[in-house]
């Protein structure tokens, strides 16, 4: 799929639209005064770069806050 072009303003005024683009797979590049910013594309579970480590509300319902966990580093 091709890199969408979007405007800062108009992905914060429009971030649910373009998180449940991002979700079907689609990527956008995002610009300010018409000059590249950043990109956002969706995770790519083929390399792995994103993995649930562990499942905190395995633990408690509702999971864990995070002073507990921190405090038993």
């Amino acid at each position: 799929m091709a890199q969408k072009i979007v405007g800062l303003k108009e992905l914060r005024e429009n971030i649910q639209t373009y998180i449940a683009q991002i979700k079907k797979g689609n990527s956008f590049t995002v610009v300010r005064r018409s000059r590249p910013i950043f990109t956002i594309s969706p995770p790519d579970q083929e390399t792995g770069q994103w993995e649930p480590v562990i499942d905190f509300t395995k633990m408690k319902k509702g999971g864990v806050k995070i002073e507990e966990l921190l405090s038993r580093l």
